[in-house]
């Protein structure tokens, strides 16, 4: 298991090569809309379920309470799904495609994080859970990759 702080650069270095990609490859007006809009989306949705007590991190630095790293984890994540998903489809098909292949990529990969005490899922809410996560992570994944996606398709 790598240190906090190698896991946190590595998720921020995907999303700055992330945004390097999408910077050689789009329209400044679509990088903006993405991972300006993708970030703020993320961040709201983070600092929304912090507050509800639903989730803590412990890996930071934080601004209320969220990790500046999920910032350029949700973007990253959410941007190469888009990108597969504009290679096989076009119109508004690829933010549904993008949606679900990043959330299936956090289906496989969010359970490492509370495994290795990267945050911790603090909510009593009824509903199921696949190995420890919350049913509603997966619907936050959903939700906030198809708004971001969908924010540069407006533009693209």
């Amino acid at each position: 298991m790598p240190s906090n702080r190698a896991f946190a650069a590595s998720v921020a270095a995907v999303g700055l090569l992330a945004l390097a990609h999408a910077a050689l490859t789009w329209p400044s007006a679509a990088v903006l809309a993405f991972f300006g809009g993708g970030a703020v989306v993320a961040f709201v949705a983070e600092a929304v379920v912090i507050n509800l007590g639903w989730l803590e991190h412990h890996v930071g630095p934080k601004v209320l309470g969220v990790p500046v790293y999920v910032l350029f984890g949700w973007t990253g994540a959410i941007y190469v799904a888009f990108r597969v998903a504009l290679l096989v489809t076009d119109g508004w098909a690829p933010v549904v495609l993008a949606a679900a292949l990043a959330t299936g990529y956090d289906a496989l990969v969010d359970h490492r994080g509370v495994a290795d005490g990267r945050w911790t899922y603090t909510d009593d809410l009824p509903g199921p859970r696949f190995r420890g996560v919350p049913w509603w992570n997966f619907a936050g994944w959903l939700a906030i990759s198809a708004v971001t996606a969908g924010l540069a398709t407006l533009v693209l």
